[in-house]
């Protein structure tokens, strides 16, 4: 072979590994099924009820949420469409059954429309508008230690599911789509239900809570 071929020769093998290597370097930086399927899922919360609820925020050292809520129209949401003015107002709008309807009850049944797999054994439909409607389905925040370190600031509530209502929520449902809607004042309201937790309170250290929890 003559000096020129030879070096045509050399220079098409060293074309040829760095093409190789290329391709090495490629492959890895790639990601691969395996690393895909590896990689965590970001996982739907799944509702539990309001009963689940009740076990840890029923003292009134602990602020009695679940009393307040009992005695809010949120508790008694779904009830009320059985009532003599949901059903005239259901009448009007071509609607035989409005505990039926999903029109009615997409804001007078908590989750309503959401995949079945999304509520545990313990959630009742019937409830009405229940604690996770605004703050989110509660299965992986309801532990005691998870929501003791929400409230000391340990733990991020949005990384479990926790959500802290606020005016945009509220409107999914108070607003104009509404038929027997008048108006909302967010400030004005919002104290109605307002519920909050004692500050320096502890989780489940009542005789009250731990008759609850059992």
């Amino acid at each position: 072979m003559t000096v020129r071929g030879k070096r045509f020769a050399t220079m098409i093998g060293a074309g040829v590994v760095l093409m190789g290597m290329w391709g090495i370097a490629t492959a890895a930086d790639a990601p691969t099924d395996s690393a895909a399927a590896k990689a965590p899922a970001k996982a739907a919360h799944q509702y539990v009820g309001v009963k689940k609820c009740k076990m840890c925020h029923s003292s009134e050292k602990g602020g009695a949420q679940y009393g307040k809520w009992l005695e809010s129209k949120h508790a008694k949401a779904f009830e009320t469409l059985a009532g003599e003015q949901a059903i005239a107002v259901a009448k009007k709008k071509g609607i035989a059954d409005p505990q039926k309807s999903a029109e009615c009850l997409q804001c007078h049944q908590t989750g309503y429309g959401e995949a079945a797999d999304l509520f545990a054994t313990t959630f009742v439909a019937t409830d009405g508008v229940q604690c996770e409607s605004c703050h989110g389905a509660g299965k992986d925040y309801i532990a005691k230690k998870t929501m003791q370190g929400i409230t000391d600031g340990t733990l991020k509530g949005a990384d479990y599911g926790l959500v802290m209502p606020n005016q945009e929520r509220c409107a999914q449902c108070h607003n104009d789509k509404s038929p027997t809607f008048l108006k909302m004042d967010f400030a004005a309201d919002s104290t109605k239900i307002a519920h909050p937790i004692p500050p320096g309170y502890k989780r489940g250290g009542t005789e009250e809570e731990k008759t609850e929890a059992k």
